[in-house]
């Protein structure tokens, strides 16, 4: 193991599960103590996907266990580098970079946090789930288009505002006490027809002025589902970080191949998602302008 700049570990990690599901979708487990100890909520990793491909690919974290050493992925298979990484077995070793970029924060006085997950958007989802849960329990809301890398089941928890039928969940949330809610336009049994982006909006629309105004969003998923949750965010003028998804050649910010156009106090300025970002404002993120 070695550090890069000093914060950013690189280390050679044991695979130590690797399931797949349906929609050519995969959950990998790694043995990094020192990448567990230190990620957060919405941090990524760069992965050597096997050792015939040199470039690296960016994967969001899902879930860690510092005390048991651990960091888990959620990836689709869309490419090469996907395809060789799920072809890896329990036992082989990955280089492993990480974590990097900056995590999500929690505003204080937003004690209501609103989770939106699309696709592979949903790993930092969990992760900020598992992190708040202990303070507060945040609504987290997933779209997928695929059948979810996990087996749908009815929640027990209430969300006011959606239909009585859309109580599909995440089992992992519902154990921790945190509620669900799935969206889809495919039809799947218990979730909201729809785009998550519309499900949040019934959702919101049911809270009163005073509830409304505890909450923060926070989001992540393809560019089209973070626009829609950047609108969102203006129409009931509410605060909303979004982890921005980019193509990234070296993930520490040396080729500036992942910027994007954002305002700050002097000035529209270009900005890397992997070391600046990749949680931005999304009121700064020039792309998603109204």
């Amino acid at each position: 193991m070695k550090l890069h700049r000093g914060t950013i570990v690189v280390t050679d990690a044991k695979v130590l599960a690797q399931v797949g599901h349906p929609g050519d979708q995969w959950i990998l487990r790694v043995h990094a103590p020192e990448i567990a100890r230190r990620a957060r909520a919405g941090s990524f990793a760069h992965l050597t996907c096997d050792p015939t491909l040199p470039m690296r690919r960016p994967l969001s974290i899902m879930r860690t266990s510092p005390k048991e050493g651990w960091v888990e992925f959620l990836y689709k298979v869309l490419g090469e580098g996907t395809r060789l990484l799920a072809q890896r077995k329990a036992g082989d070793v990955l280089s492993v970079m990480g974590p990097i970029g900056t995590p999500f924060r929690l505003d204080p006085i937003r004690p209501r946090p609103l989770l939106l997950g699309g696709g592979v958007g949903i790993p930092p989802m969990v992760f900020a789930s598992d992190a708040l849960r202990a303070r507060i329990k945040p609504l987290v809301m997933m779209g997928s288009e695929v059948p979810f890398p996990f087996k749908v089941q009815p929640s027990s928890i209430i969300v006011p505002g959606l239909p009585a039928d859309v109580i599909g969940c995440m089992p992992l949330l519902e154990g921790w006490g945190v509620p669900s809610r799935l969206a889809s336009l495919q039809g799947y049994p218990g979730c909201f027809d729809g785009y998550i982006t519309d499900a949040a909006r019934a959702w919101l629309a049911a809270l009163d002025d005073a509830a409304r105004a505890e909450v923060e969003i926070l989001a992540c998923g393809p560019t089209p589902m973070l626009r829609a949750a950047a609108a969102l965010a203006r129409e009931f003028d509410l605060p909303c970080q979004m982890s921005l998804e980019e193509y990234m050649a070296c993930a520490v910010g040396g080729c500036a191949g992942c910027t994007v156009e954002v305002r700050t106090e002097s000035g529209p300025a270009m900005k890397r998602v992997c070391v600046d970002g990749p949680v931005f404002d999304s009121r700064a993120v020039v792309m998603f302008d109204a």
